[in-house]
């Protein structure tokens, strides 16, 4: 069952609900939160709520291949979204700001697979994508999070980082 788009009137329930998942102290638990939003928002609801649903159930995925399956969602998701949606949501964001994050996520998955030149293609995407971040806590992640895979590469690692 796909859901329908909270209007201007109030505060986005799906957003709501999903800040409140990823809250949850149990990573089992936040699994589970996020994967029951997954189910009421469906493959072709809200861009916005599939990206970011996806995005965060990448990340309490211990398998990189059920990882990669979650986050080529969440990139699929952003190419769907606009401006306008997002700024609705936060005056400061833009879909631009969610792509090097994106990016990075699908690098290090293929990283973890031994897909080296998948991840490189995807880094090289992240890299590209840094001047559109602020110089700011998130910015400085997506930086961060970038050198770290790039040296696990170096040495050809395919262990999850501490960052990831």
């Amino acid at each position: 069952m796909a859901e329908t788009i909270d209007n201007d009137t109030g505060p986005d329930e799906t957003m709501t609900a999903i800040g409140a998942a990823m809250q949850t102290a149990g990573v089992a638990e936040r699994r589970e939160r996020l994967l029951a939003l997954w189910e009421r928002v469906g493959a072709g609801g809200d861009p916005l709520h599939r990206c970011t649903i996806s995005h965060y159930l990448a990340d309490v995925c211990d398998d990189a291949a059920e990882a990669l399956t979650w986050d080529i969602r969440a990139l699929d998701a952003a190419d769907t979204l606009t401006d306008e949606r997002v700024k609705a949501q936060h005056a400061s964001l833009s879909v631009a700001g969610f792509y090097s994050s994106l990016h990075l996520n699908l690098a290090d998955n293929y990283r973890r697979l031994s897909s080296f030149a998948a991840a490189a293609r995807h880094l090289d995407e992240a890299t590209s994508r840094l001047g559109v971040l602020s110089d700011d806590g998130y910015g400085q992640t997506a930086r961060d999070g970038i050198d770290h895979v790039a040296a696990a590469m170096v040495t050809g690692s395919t262990e999850r980082l501490p960052s990831h």
